[in-house]
């Protein structure tokens, strides 16, 4: 436990801020998909894309993850590197975790569509932001995102608004008009989230 009392230079996080950032920043993902869930919404980035291509092909939603995110994940670590390929890992297995725990302690007897889509968005932004700001996404897109970002100049929050856009055009194929219109609420109040917070020229920090 000696960690917890380094002192890091004023440009860096801890590793015990980062282990809180990756806590806390996950747990909001989780509380993101209680409120979707709770709504009957469904959701973005690579795990949308992941769940629109099961149902279209039959295939196991878990075994299209996968897939799916070994590209992304290619580019994690040869251009990201490997402790921030490593603190993505980190963050997809504590969420996994939070998306178990959550439900055995809250529910929802009842939640609009609309209020769930903006309270998952905020949820959501609010915990990749974190994420982003202790250099850890939850793979996929995100990935790709904060490096267009770090090197391009191209804001993160932009790219997986241009992703998801992509993604629920692909979902009018199977779900109804106004599940998928409510769906892209959310994905919006996030990705705005993103792009008014993640700003390399305002939080130096890493």
């Amino acid at each position: 436990m000696a960690f917890l009392l380094e002192t890091p230079p004023a440009d860096r996080h801890s590793k015990f801020e980062d282990l809180q950032g990756l806590a806390t920043g996950t747990l909001l993902m989780a509380l993101s998909v209680q409120f979707l869930q709770a709504s009957d919404l469904i959701t973005g980035q690579v795990a949308g894309l992941s769940l629109l291509v099961s149902y279209w092909g039959g295939w196991s939603f878990g075994v299209v993850f996968f897939l799916i995110n070994l590209p992304f994940y290619a580019v994690a670590i040869y251009r990201m590197g490997l402790v921030f390929t490593l603190k993505t890992f980190a963050a997809v297995a504590i969420l996994t975790g939070w998306t178990f725990l959550l439900p055995q302690g809250m529910s929802f007897a009842f939640l609009h569509p609309l209020a769930g889509a903006v309270l998952g968005g905020v949820s959501a932004g609010a915990g990749l932001l974190i994420l982003f700001r202790h250099g850890a996404t939850l793979g996929g897109v995100g990935i790709v995102a904060v490096w267009l970002q770090d090197t391009r100049g191209i804001k993160a929050g932009k790219v997986q608004l241009g992703f998801d856009v992509c993604v629920f055009a692909l979902a009018l194929a199977l779900f109804p008009v106004v599940t998928v219109f409510y769906a892209l609420i959310g994905a919006a109040v996030t990705n705005l989230v993103i792009l008014t917070n993640h700003r390399r020229d305002r939080y130096i920090a890493r």
